[in-house]
């Protein structure tokens, strides 16, 4: 079936709290206790739950001092690595970042990789209460046959390549191919099949990283597939245009079910790029070439779908098929690591157990994002339960369960990374790099051409 388109512990028993709604946050302003004027609270990830949990704290409480660590150079996260080039108005939330990284009571400190330039047990004995926002940084793998051949990697990979992410910049993915097969059908997938099909020529002015572009335009990609196990019902990937989702999910349905007249199916034919969708299909190995050394196709279990809402699951028929392909991209889904021995880690889950952003067992400790909840949701989502996150720290320290006097903060990270010979990336640091990257795009039209090297950007700093 396809169509073708453009396209949980506590540490006590405390009452749950929701965060009220937009507008009508409760303000800490002016209910806190002498002995707790001026917390030092650290923010250890960039990205926009790390961001958006200091910004509730500066907010919500006047004296509060958030100091932010990033183990890149740079900072915003998945902003800067996930988000797609062809979508800058989702980048615009770097500008709010942005604000709150200018105000005097905010620091970020990048290049610092916490749990191996300074453990959360030292961020811990500094500051009055650290959040953990550092985010997914790894990938579900698929485990099944195969998938350690040549011509298989993940997605997130693959958007970290294309996005400069330092880690990623020796992908070197081979798009020799004619065919790609993506493994899931979230919003990642959808990313990754169109900046495949998109003409180069249309990523030009937008920021994807130079060498990325250079391969895309020798890249022979025609067709890509998007498989998932369920149905058209269950896709992963968000809708956002006014259409109901009913209504789209009727038409996904017919054109995958239905065959296509003379005409469309013309149209299709001389189409030089297409897309589909196969619905009801679970990988069930990577088949090799016939010398063995790469991909060459995914074996697929046919499924069909048994129980009913939450329920649902995808079973198999007992057919099977082969897709031809010389490309496959797991998009299954990120997974958080663990970041330090010393914090508890559900590694089945791929978070930090919590209640509401307290993590279990360690008071003083907290999480928000996707290393709280899990890889869901979009922007907004961070936004909301990084501000719950927030708000459950500003009620500890209100209600006295936060250490009471003085803490040195940063002043005593900075001893310890410079004995380690670590040198911390500062903010005003980070805006002479976003300005390089600018000039350097200027020429070719660009908004920036990133800077991918953490040496080159070091080197350019000074340090």
């Amino acid at each position: 079936m396809a169509s073708r388109c453009w396209r949980w512990w506590g540490w006590s028993a405390r009452p749950r709290t929701r965060l009220p709604p937009a507008g009508s946050t409760p303000s800490f302003r002016h209910h806190f206790s002498t002995q707790e004027k001026t917390p030092q609270i650290c923010v250890v990830g960039s990205g926009p739950a790390g961001f958006y949990t200091a910004q509730h704290l500066l907010k919500q409480h006047p004296q509060a001092h958030v100091d932010i660590y990033e183990k890149q150079p740079v900072p915003f996260g998945l902003v800067r690595f996930g988000v797609a080039p062809d979508h800058p108005e989702v980048k615009n939330v770097i500008n709010t970042f942005t604000q709150t990284a200018h105000s005097g009571r905010c620091a970020f400190w990048g290049n610092v990789e916490v749990g191996r330039d300074v453990t959360v047990p030292e961020l811990r004995e500094a500051y009055h209460a650290v959040v953990l926002s550092y985010g997914a940084e790894d990938h579900r793998a698929l485990e099944i046959p195969g998938e350690e051949l040549p011509g298989v990697c993940s997605a997130r990979a693959f958007v970290g390549w294309y996005n400069g992410l330092p880690e990623n910049q020796e992908l070197e993915p081979d798009l020799s191919c004619d065919t790609a097969v993506i493994l899931g059908q979230g919003n990642v997938a959808l990313d990754v099949a169109r900046i495949l099909l998109t003409p180069p020529e249309h990523l030009e002015r937008t920021d994807i990283t130079k060498a990325a572009l250079g391969v895309l335009r020798q890249s022979r990609v025609k067709t890509v597939w998007l498989v998932g196990r369920r149905g058209p019902l269950q896709v992963a990937f968000t809708i956002k245009v006014p259409r109901p989702r009913k209504r789209l999910t009727e038409l996904l349905l017919r054109t995958a079910t239905e065959k296509p007249g003379p005409e469309e199916a013309a149209r299709q034919a001389s189409a030089s790029r297409a897309w589909g969708l196969r619905f009801f299909r679970s990988p069930q190995q990577v088949l090799p070439s016939p010398d063995g050394r790469r991909a060459a196709g995914v074996r697929l279990a046919v499924t069909r779908l048994e129980g009913v809402d939450e329920a649902t699951r995808a079973v198999p028929t007992g057919d099977m098929e082969d897709l031809p392909c010389g490309l496959v991209l797991s998009s299954i889904g990120y997974k958080s690591r663990p970041v330090d021995p010393s914090v508890p880690f559900d590694s089945k889950l791929g978070v930090i157990p919590n209640v509401e952003g307290r993590v279990m067992d360690v008071p003083g400790l907290y999480c928000s994002g996707w290393v709280k909840r899990g890889p869901t949701g979009v922007i907004a989502t961070t936004m909301t339960d990084s501000f719950l996150t927030g708000q459950m720290l500003l009620q500890d320290l209100k209600a006295g369960l936060l250490p009471s006097g003085p803490r040195p903060g940063y002043a005593a990270i900075q001893a310890l990374l410079s004995s380690r010979g670590v040198r911390p990336v500062s903010f005003s640091d980070w805006e002479k790099l976003d300005a390089e990257e600018v000039v350097r795009g200027q020429g070719t039209g660009k908004p920036r051409e990133k800077l991918v090297d953490p040496q080159e950007m070091l080197r350019l700093l000074g340090h």
